[in-house]
């Protein structure tokens, strides 16, 4: 009938695609080896979240601190000010997404398997935060390790980590 034809097709259209994105993510598992980043060392990051990554930030030397780091990744506090007053805010949201989404996707697994960055979770739990706005903060963590790995010319070393 036209619905096994139909079903036929879309299967075959499915197969090809996968393949597709097999091919592609060889190519980017190989290119990823080639850079080969510091920050791959850090557990719960893998090819495909280094390869966001480095194509998000691009050469690290380009940022003088941390700080600018996270400006780009929009995951800095915003400031509101008033005249002589002055408060801090919610996270301002302005930078990639894609880079926001990964990093913060990479906190997941670093949480369960690095005590550091558990136990920094659990503070921020302890001290009220909603889980989201913990784990936001585990992200900017991060980018401090990943910024200090790849301005020092260094492997992760969880023991070294404070």
């Amino acid at each position: 009938s036209i619905f096994d034809v139909e079903l036929n097709s879309l299967l075959s259209l499915y197969k090809s695609l996968v393949k597709e994105i097999d091919t592609i993510e060889k190519e980017i598992n190989k290119l990823i080896e080639e850079v080969h980043p510091h920050y791959m060392s850090v557990p719960g990051i893998g090819p495909l979240s280094a390869a966001v990554i480095y194509s998000e930030y691009g050469d690290i030397s380009n940022f003088t601190n941390p700080g600018q780091m996270l400006a780009f990744a929009g995951i800095e506090p915003g400031i509101n000010e008033s005249g002589t007053e002055s408060h801090g805010g919610k996270m301002v949201k302005r930078g990639s997404s894609q880079l926001r989404y990964t990093l913060i996707n990479c906190c997941l697994p670093l949480i369960r398997f690095d005590m550091t960055f558990a136990t920094y979770y659990a503070k921020k739990r302890g001290e009220g935060k909603p889980h989201r706005v913990a784990i936001t903060h585990v992200a900017k963590k991060l980018i401090r390790v990943i910024y200090a790995l790849e301005s020092q010319d260094i492997d992760f070393n969880a023991q070294e980590l404070r």
